[in-house]
């Protein structure tokens, strides 16, 4: 019998006078073999511990319900013994269709025996399947995935011999090549909210996350299913704010109340009223955390952020980066976001992962994916487990360890900028700080670059096609991703670059021309003082280019030249802007508070040299510093160049129309 025709489903939608309020135990008996049940949750955040403990303990008592298919987006355990842990038995599963394994190490070692069927998708794809299942879309298509081991000519996701379906098949629209996923009809969804009225309508006031549930619960009911809701409080009817409920009632046909400690709000806080939104938290109150090989990565990726950007940290050594910021003084000038649903504020780490203080917004998991495939972060902070000369990344796969995908490759793939964070080597490395320098004592058990990942969680080939601006940082180097790999161009002070760098990869990446050392600051005890180099312009909103008028604006007022590479990205601007134009154009350079390092200043009058004999028609000068005029004006006419520096921009316009 399906759960659609069991008979309990139309007493309980025609009421009876405790509502739809049933116990645990009776909301998990409708669940029938051979049922699809959708799970809602993150981590531990929105998981139906009292319904799942229930069904595993019918399992155990009457062999039944048998062969499940369970679909949920994230990873819904404690890598013990609680969430999905609890089913994890032989018979009770068939098949697991999921986005995260590591949270769940005894159904992952079913799939590892092939004792059941296992599928890997993305987190982003699967919100979005409950989505496309609700509204009887036949797939979901997205790019999301091409190149990885989730593109089918890469194994489709699938984690094993017995995994045999095709869920993701290749497709073509316009030229251009994107995955379509097959949606799963689903029998039963169980999710979670805070308040239940007796007519089902559901409150999340006291959740950190929402996740899921709308979706969830909407793909259940048009798929002729049944939605089980574990609740923590009840109300009557009517009770209810409307603005409030968050699934309504017509979505839910029954309702179970929790014991307290199967409702936690994450697995590590019982109940914490910032993460619901009803107070901020004093960031200032936050210890700084040690200065270790984490912060050292923590801190040389947080010279990787831009003031007003959109930002995503994942879990493990990103955390430190949010840590960072908060003593650095410069959160009010980020967006964090977490991929569960969290915009602003503090994203937590640990086992309260995916919870957040101090948050602007929390919207639904698929929304938050949605803004993300479609370019929305500005740059994201996730873990580097393993990688290879191709600029590959495995975090899902390392032998019998099965981790997942989770979130990683929707938002690897499509952040504007990626930064991968971890450390060099893996497995007890031990470091020392000293004078500013970095010596490594003991060395990682462990080798991280390789000839070949095992699993390609991201790709780099896809990513150099796409042009994606790319870093890999560890505590003793930084690398870019160039057009064919891998590229060392930073170095810590005081580590040997054979010894401890290359010596200990599988393959030897591409050195840079200007390999340089990594700032000193990032070594040192105290603050770094990051937060001038935050506000600082970027520069391509310091150089652009107006059509109308065909002049091309320098703002370089209040600019450091530092390196060469700041010298080349103002080249590369500059080229990018008026290459594609084939014409010559005005200009006007701004060099208010400019400033240069002496032995940077012949590297730097090559470069305008080439700009100004390659692209420009004519070119005007100001600066409102005497000084800087004398200084600038010298160093032009000492290379044949315009040296006269007006006072004004005013000067400097007219100049240039007195010219035309």
């Amino acid at each position: 019998m399906s759960s659609a025709n069991h008979p309990l489903k139309s007493d309980l939608r025609a009421g009876m006078k405790r509502g739809k309020m049933v116990s645990a135990r009776e909301a998990v008996d409708i669940i029938k073999s051979g049922d699809v049940v959708a799970l809602g949750g993150f981590i531990g955040i929105g998981v139906t511990e009292e319904m799942l403990i229930q069904l595993e303990k019918r399992f155990l008592e009457t062999g039944e319900p048998r062969d499940l298919t369970l679909l949920y987006a994230s990873g819904l355990g404690d890598a013990r013994e609680r969430g999905v842990n609890h089913l994890a038995h032989e018979g009770l599963i068939k098949r697991v269709v999921c986005g995260h394994w590591g949270m769940t190490p005894k159904m992952a070692r079913l799939a590892f025996d092939n004792k059941i069927e296992g599928y890997n998708l993305p987190q982003g794809v699967i919100s979005a399947m409950f989505r496309d299942t609700a509204a009887h879309r036949p797939r979901t298509i997205t790019s999301v995935g091409l190149g990885t081991f989730v593109d089918p000519r890469n194994g489709g996701g699938k984690i094993n011999d017995i995994t045999t379906e095709d869920l993701v098949e290749v497709v073509e629209f316009d030229g251009r090549e994107y995955l379509a996923y097959k949606p799963l009809p689903i029998n039963v969804a169980i999710i979670r909210a805070t308040t239940a009225d007796l007519d089902g309508n559901l409150t999340m006031e006291k959740e950190a996350l929402t996740l899921d549930v709308l979706a969830i619960a909407m793909a259940a009911r048009n798929s002729g299913g049944f939605v089980l809701a574990q609740v923590e409080r009840t109300a009557d009817r009517g009770a209810l704010p409307m603005r409030n409920v968050k699934v309504p009632g017509i979505l839910v046909d029954c309702v179970s109340l929790a014991n307290p400690e199967n409702h936690l709000q994450t697995w590590a806080t019982p109940y914490n009223p910032a993460y619901a939104g009803e107070f901020r938290f004093p960031v200032e109150s936050i210890p700084p955390i040690p200065l270790d090989e984490r912060k050292i990565i923590a801190r040389r990726a947080a010279f990787e952020l831009h003031a007003n950007s959109v930002v995503n940290l994942g879990l493990g050594v990103p955390e430190g980066i949010a840590s960072v910021a908060g003593e650095e003084g410069i959160l009010d000038y980020l967006t964090l976001t977490a991929e569960p649903g969290v915009i602003g504020g503090l994203p937590a780490g640990g086992m309260d992962f995916g919870a957040a203080t101090n948050v602007h917004a929390i919207v639904d998991q698929a929304y938050q994916f949605d803004f993300y495939d479609g370019g929305g972060l500005d740059v994201a902070f996730l873990g580097l487990a393993q990688a290879d000369k191709e600029g590959n990344l495995n975090v899902s796969r390392f032998g019998p360890k099965l981790a997942g995908a989770g979130g990683f490759i929707n938002i690897s793939q499509n952040a504007k900028k990626i930064v991968f964070c971890g450390s060099f080597t893996a497995g007890d490395l031990q470091i020392i700080i000293e004078n500013e320098q970095l010596r490594i004592v003991k060395e990682g058990k462990s080798r991280k670059f390789v000839d070949a990942v095992e699993q390609i969680t991201f790709a780099g080939k896809v990513a150099r096609a796409n042009q994606k601006n790319v870093l890999y940082i560890t505590e003793r180097c930084v690398f870019v991703l160039g057009p064919e790999g891998l590229v060392l161009t930073e170095i810590a002070p005081g580590v040997d670059l054979q010894k401890d760098i290359l010596d200990l990869m599988d393959f030897r990446p591409q050195i840079s021309p200007r390999l340089k050392t990594m700032e000193s600051r990032i070594f040192r005890e105290g603050l770094m003082d990051i937060k001038d180099d935050l506000l600082a312009i970027p520069i391509a909103d310091r150089i652009t280019y107006s059509k109308e008028e065909n002049i091309l604006f320098n703002n370089f007022e209040g600019l450091s030249i530092r390196t060469a590479e700041d010298i080349e990205e103002i080249r590369c601007r500059i080229v990018s802007l008026l290459e594609p134009l084939g014409k010559k154009v005005y200009t006007v350079v701004n060099y208010d508070n400019f400033d240069i390092l002496p032995e940077l200043v012949d590297k730097y009058m090559e470069m305008v040299q080439f700009v100004v004999s390659s692209y420009y028609e004519n070119v005007t000068r100001y600066s409102t510093g005497a000084f800087m005029r004398m200084k600038l004006g010298d160093t032009l006419k000492e290379r044949n160049l315009a040296p006269h520096i007006y006072e004004t921009p005013e000067e400097a316009q007219q100049a240039l129309k007195e010219v035309d």
